[in-house]
């Protein structure tokens, strides 16, 4: 890591790379990226949908609305979101439809092989906070059974020789009703006002 180079323009360099990837045969790029900004808080998704590979945006659709709502509750509106929290995925391309309904999920090797890049983004940001979005994405930093257990709790982990919190919160399909019903209502408010008093929040609002 060359230490003339800001974060932001090393990001901008991985980003660069990112693009090019090719390595899940049944994956449908190009690769969806936030955008490159030096924030100490991750927000991080399971996989785009088929409209995020379109548009070139993370959370850019239904789920999307759904959770810029949730933080909009605490005072940060989507345009402000995007451009000061680096949001990333456990996969960067859309994993295709499953034939039951829904969208595919990834498969063990598709997100063994995506890995190298969240940890290049973690190693460069040292993220003081990260922001898990679903059971995929919780479950690469927390063991989780049920969402009950994890989602209105915070979870210190050492990530690159750092402390790290993390504030999960559950996905914000319109098919799922977890968020919907109790307990998961007020687990969500729960989560969503620990991450406003958390200090890498307060120092980017």
């Amino acid at each position: 890591m060359s230490p003339s180079k800001s974060q932001v323009q090393q990001l901008v360099q991985l980003h660069r790379k990112l693009k090019t990837c090719h390595d899940c045969k049944d994956m449908f790029g190009p690769p969806v990226i936030g955008q490159p900004n030096d924030s100490p808080v991750m927000l991080i998704g399971q996989a785009p949908g088929n409209k995020e590979i379109e548009v070139h945006r993370p959370f850019a659709w239904t789920a999307g609305k759904t959770l810029f709502k949730w933080f909009a509750q605490i005072g940060m509106e989507e345009e402000s979101f995007r451009q000061k929290i680096y949001m990333s995925a456990v996969c960067r391309c859309f994993p295709g439809k499953n034939p039951k309904g829904g969208d595919r999920v990834p498969s063990k090797t598709e997100i063994e092989t995506c890995q190298q890049w969240i940890n290049r983004e973690m190693a460069l940001l040292q993220p003081e906070l990260i922001i898990p979005v679903g059971k995929l994405a919780i479950g690469r930093f927390v063991k989780i059974n049920k969402l009950t257990d994890i989602i209105g709790k915070r979870h210190s982990l050492e990530i690159n020789q750092q402390q790290t919190d993390i504030i999960a919160l559950p996905h914000p399909s319109g098919a799922s009703t977890w968020h919907h019903t109790e307990p998961g209502k007020t687990l969500l408010l729960e989560a969503l006002k620990m991450i406003q008093s958390h200090p890498a929040w307060k120092k980017i609002k």
